[in-house]
């Protein structure tokens, strides 16, 4: 049987607002995406995954659908999407879609026939709230006209559809339909453990991702994913999805990707591992374990960049650790999900002014909570300010720069062995040339503290989490380096790629 294309691909995370402008607004648009197509494929990855780009007020970046069959004209055109998948199968790049089933707009015509009285039930609607809180902070809850309140687990513009109604099952099977039809080859679900909340919306004493939650994690949404499972088998090339879950436990992660149900969710335990091998060491075993296609993910929209996760008090620390992070992701069995900018080694911008922040996580705290702006600043592509290369002419982008941007452009990278793009670009090729003769199994090797290291057939992966150099374990070649060695010793902070001893 044929391996399918997603197993072992790398896919490449647009937050489509902040990759590249085309149009001179400073907001990102799928033109701008379609231009640097060719940038992506020379960069070494298999497939992309367009943030959403539908019809939206903005009031959280696009995660607040008004029209699920639709391009918002900021973005472009239906005509625009069709271009760029055209182009992106083209240079063999797969095309993944965000899709958002959890809430729509407050804009949405259902929820707007839903506040005039109008088939309510496609929501969730109460005459007196209970005690959830909205993830965004404050009461999950907001109250209409005529004094009843709605659930939102997120902003108030984004009120919870109610999945207790078959209309909503229809809506969004023809809401897949609609995108595989123009030729998507999957979708990334937003909240996928989120949708069904306990009958009855009982109150809460911890409204975590527990197993027995009533907010997150209801067993009734298992059945949406195997409707959804069905329609994608029907289709052909491959077609799948991946979710956004977040669970206190890889068991419960595992439940979501059983053989008719997803075939991938993000493994959110590798991204929130602190800096050590023995908390490396436990979330590769546990995910081996607990899943049959792992993913790996570092970085994303919605999280501080790793670089800064690493390293926030040294840059120079974060960024060792960034790319030696990747050389260990990128060699374990899976697929590895990359955020739009780590290949250029950015750091979260946290000195962003009050009056530019559009998160809503920071505007419903009162800037208690920083919000998530500091990780989607528009990437660099020229030292040119004001907008390095993102914007054409003098435009201002819709999230500030800083100046040390131009430092990091591609621009400046490229053609630089040294420079962190050119590293991602290595290490992406050689994985890819690499990967067709590799086992999906993994063997630990004797390390000394504070290493870990282990063998997939013929590639030994070690990384030194230590304050230390050590011995680097027995090898033919040094294949890949995520920074220089010394005297044969492997430094801190520093990650290799072996070709093992027969």
């Amino acid at each position: 049987m044929e391996t399918p294309w997603w197993r072992d691909a790398v896919v490449y995370e647009i937050y489509v607002r902040s990759f590249a402008d085309a149009s001179g607004d400073g907001v990102g648009d799928l033109a701008g995406v379609r231009e640097r197509l060719p940038y992506l494929a020379r960069l070494g990855v298999d497939a992309v995954w367009l943030t959403p780009f539908y019809p939206s007020p903005m009031a959280d970046g696009g995660y607040d659908v008004a029209d699920y069959r639709d391009v918002d004209p900021m973005f472009g055109t239906l005509d625009d999407f069709d271009a760029l998948v055209a182009d992106a199968h083209a240079l063999g790049l797969r095309v993944i879609v965000d899709i958002v089933p959890n809430h729509s707009s407050s804009e949405h015509p259902w929820f707007r026939a839903a506040v005039r009285g109008e088939k309510r039930d496609r929501y969730i609607f109460r005459d007196r709230p209970n005690n959830w809180r909205s993830t965004f902070s404050g009461s999950a809850w907001t109250q209409v006209a005529d004094g009843t309140y709605y659930l939102h687990l997120f902003a108030p513009e984004q009120p919870d559809f109610n999945w207790r109604n078959p209309e909503v099952h229809a809506e969004f099977l023809d809401v897949l339909r609609f995108w595989l039809d123009r030729g998507v080859d999957g979708f990334r679900i937003d909240v996928a453990m989120g949708l069904y909340k306990a009958e009855g919306l009982p109150d809460v004493g911890d409204q975590s991702f527990k197993s027995e939650s009533p907010v997150w994690g209801r067993p009734e949404v298992h059945d949406v994913y195997r409707e959804w499972r069905r329609l994608l088998d029907g289709y052909p090339g491959a077609r799948m999805a991946v979710g956004e879950v977040w669970t206190d436990s890889l068991t419960d992660l595992a439940l979501y990707v059983r053989p008719d149900e997803l075939h991938q969710s993000f493994n959110f335990a590798w991204l929130q591992a602190p800096w050590s091998a023995t908390a490396f060491r436990k979330v590769i075993d546990d995910t081996l374990a607990a899943v049959p296609f792992p993913t790996w993910v570092l970085s994303n929209h919605d999280v501080v960049r790793h670089r800064t996760r690493y390293g926030a008090a040294d840059p120079g620390t974060g960024m060792a650790r960034a790319r030696a992070a990747l050389t260990t992701m990128l060699a374990l069995p899976g697929s590895s999900y990359l955020y739009q900018g780590e290949e250029l080694g950015l750091p979260e911008v946290t000195d962003l002014p009050a009056v530019a922040r559009q998160d809503p996580v920071f505007l419903r705290s009162k800037g208690r909570l920083p919000g998530r702006d500091g990780c989607r600043v528009p990437i660099p592509w020229t030292v040119d300010p004001p907008s390095h290369g993102f914007s054409p002419g003098g435009v201002e982008p819709w999230l500030p720069q800083p100046a040390s941007f131009a430092e990091l452009s591609v621009e400046k990278q490229e053609g630089d062995a040294d420079s962190t793009l050119e590293f991602y670009r290595r290490a992406l090729h050689l994985r890819r040339d690499l990967v067709g003769s590799l086992p999906y199994t993994l063997e630990w090797l004797e390390s000394p503290e504070g290493v870990l290291s282990f063998t997939r057939g013929p590639l030994t992966c070690a990384i030194n989490c230590s304050t230390r150099a050590v011995r680097l374990p027995r090898h033919e070649d040094l294949l890949l380096g995520s920074g220089p060695l010394r005297r044969g010793l492997l430094p801190p902070d520093t990650a290799v790629w072996l070709r093992r001893t027969s």
